[in-house]
């Protein structure tokens, strides 16, 4: 069967399983809330805030224009605008700030705002600031909308550029009230969780403006936190210089090894293979912006563009799209297909099955495309799941292609398997989602498929879970050689996989936003951001592929927690690239885990620190990954 027909064969058989109510399983990595040192985590920008005619319920409507309500003060659902008890406007004796706007409670008190928010109870005679402290607004810059209960003229609520702020003892003391309201304004994913780092992503910012950066560190469980901005800065510099160098002012630019790729708001895109020095224009007729540019990171020839939607006169014209260009952007086709005329804001893809994501306002859409050849593109279909009704703003693959991350308007990031593994199931190691090698013992698992059994030389792999989207196996301790060739019988067929094999090759287990299987010793409790392990006490690490084990254990069957079998080989552990004592390694009483027990010293750096383990002999053992934990006093 020749490659397109492999492709199209591929796109039914996707289309199939997605029409047979495959959804992923999505889980969302942190929350929509942000900490900036406010007394209260705060949010995106709300514009207007104001009560029901009873007082009840609370009206907010955000910076993208949806309209939330809550009635508890904690919990937001979405919302109809409904009738809207605004506050009447009044005059002050004086006001307390320059262009303050003043608002009636009725029997002569009065609230302003400007820079700070202002009570009167002498109708403007006299002023008490409500909001400030050291010259500072305790409720964040930028303020839009007061709003007064009708019902209670202490309980007054306000729209920042930091989200909804309540008073309900006359603005004595101030809440945010922003922990559910869904209205964090990601629009880039910067980096994904890797090697003890957290997720970051990008928010909105003016077109000549840094992007603000939040980072969901691993163990974190409060809040977004403020990160550095040194990939937005660069890419705003980018932008800058090669606007200059072409004469527009561009909405994305991207740059790997000599390749540069460029698009305008008109829907113009440039490319370049000699850093710059010439340059190939494309025009799509009637396109809307290019929001989002994606490269192969191994072969920069290959790029996929994603345009945004605008109005048009003429009925037929389509205006959003996803270009591809297999050498350098000589030539850009069109693969938008059945995709909804509708913003197209965010694109990805995996290079090897030809899986391409779009992130549209209308969701999220995957689509098989030959990234080797200009072969017609396959079609496009929804992905569903338990994704929030809003835009999705921007889609990012894991460098293996084998989780997919997704920024949903004003509700966060969201992760899953990606899908298209379901066509092109792979297997990695299970505790990091990595590629690398298996080792005696490790636990596996085969993304995208179901499985009933695997063998490798003869020898019977135990299947320990079987799901319809990933399923685990562990290597047997017995194994010998350097590689595996594993025959897999799944849902989907007779499987084949090769697969490296090591004496060891250990792995930190590590959920999907980074935060790792770490516990406290004693009490056996999980250690992360909210809960930091403590100098001089010991800390238990869950890992797999540590390799065999004394006595011989059989794999597949739990280890027992008195006297568990040890490890053989030599296991360090490392922190911040110091030496840790470890004070065993064994197998943990879950199959195909290992439980390592350090020894933290009295005397360490406290804060976020970088964890490692590593197995075999001194000087040339094999190092985990990178994980970070919290350590205080």
């Amino acid at each position: 069967m020749g490659k397109l027909a492999t492709l199209c064969a591929a796109g039914l058989m996707l289309a199939s399983a997605v029409a047979g109510q495959v959804r992923p399983d999505w889980r969302r990595i942190g929350n929509a809330s942000v900490d900036v040192s406010l007394s209260s985590v705060v949010t995106g920008s709300a514009d207007r805030v104001w009560y029901s005619a009873d007082g009840e319920s609370l009206f907010a409507q955000v910076r993208s224009g949806r309209v939330f309500s809550t009635s508890d003060f904690e919990t937001w659902k979405a919302a109809a605008e409904g009738a809207a008890v605004q506050p009447a406007q009044a005059a002050a004796a004086r006001l307390p700030e320059p262009r303050a706007r003043v608002l009636s409670a009725g029997r002569g008190r009065l609230y302003a705002f400007a820079r700070f928010v202002w009570r009167s109870d002498d109708e403007g005679v006299s002023w008490t600031n409500l909001t400030a402290y050291r010259n500072q607004s305790i409720v964040g810059e930028g303020l839009f909308d007061l709003a007064i209960s009708p019902s209670d003229d202490h309980d007054i609520a306000l729209a920042t550029a930091s989200g909804v702020w309540r008073s309900a003892d006359g603005g004595a003391s101030w809440t945010g009230v922003n922990e559910t309201l869904p209205n964090l304004p990601i629009r880039k994913i910067v980096s994904l969780p890797a090697e003890g780092r957290g997720a970051r992503v990008a928010l909105d910012a003016a077109p000549d403006a840094v992007a603000p950066v939040l980072e969901w560190f691993p163990g974190e469980k409060r809040a977004w936190r403020v990160s550095t901005r040194d990939e937005a800065e660069a890419e705003l510099r980018l932008r800058q210089d090669l606007g200059a160098q072409l004469g527009a002012p561009l909405t994305v630019a991207v740059a790997s090894g000599e390749f540069r790729y460029a698009g305008a708001a008109d829907g113009r895109m440039w490319a370049s293979s000699d850093s710059g020095r010439t340059w190939i224009p494309f025009r799509a007729a009637d396109s809307g912006a290019v929001e989002k540019i994606w490269i192969d990171a191994r072969d920069p020839r290959v790029a996929l563009a994603a345009t945004g939607w605008k109005p048009t006169d003429v009925f037929s014209a389509r205006t959003s799209h996803v270009f591809r260009t297999l050498n350098g952007g000589a030539f850009w086709d069109d693969i938008s297909s059945n995709l909804p005329d509708t913003a197209i804001h965010g694109v990805t893809a995996d290079r090897v099955s030809g899986a391409v994501y779009a992130a549209t306002d209308r969701g999220l859409f995957l689509s098989s495309v030959d990234l080797v050849n200009a072969a017609p593109a396959g079609s496009w279909t929804a992905i569903g799941g338990d994704l929030p009704t809003a835009p999705v703003m921007d889609a990012k693959l894991d460098a293996n292609g084998n989780q997919l991350f997704v920024a949903i308007d004003g509700y966060g990031l969201y992760a899953a398997a990606a899908p298209h593994r379901l066509r092109d199931p792979r297997v990695v190691n299970a505790a990091d989602y990595s590629t690398r090698p298996a080792a005696p013992g490790s636990l596996l698992s085969v993304l995208g498929s179901k499985i009933s059994s695997a063998r490798a030389g003869g020898v019977d792999f135990p299947v320990l879970a079987s799901g319809e989207s990933e399923s685990q196996i562990q290597v047997p301790f017995d194994v010998r050689g350097d590689s595996l060739a594993l025959s897999i019988e799944s849902a989907n067929g007779p499987l084949q996989f090769g697969v490296g094999l090591r004496e060891a090759s250990p792995a930190i287990f590590v959920d999907r936003d980074g935060t790792p299987m770490l516990l406290d010793a004693d009490s056996g409790l999980m250690l992360d951001a909210m809960r930091p392990a403590h100098s001089n006490t010991r800390i238990q690490v869950l890992a797999t592929g540590l390799g065999r084990v004394s006595p011989d254990w059989k794999a597949g069957a739990a280890a027992p927690a008195d006297q568990p079998p040890a490890v053989i080989a030599p296991v360090r552990a490392y922190l911040d690239r110091s030496p840790v004592e470890v004070t065993r390694a064994v197998l943990a009483p879950y199959a195909g885990f290992y439980l390592i027990e350090l020894e933290l010293p009295k005397i360490v750096n406290y804060g976020p620190a970088e964890l490692y383990i590593e197995v075999g002999a001194a000087g040339g053992g094999q190092a985990s990954n990178r994980v970070r934990i919290y350590i205080e006093p």
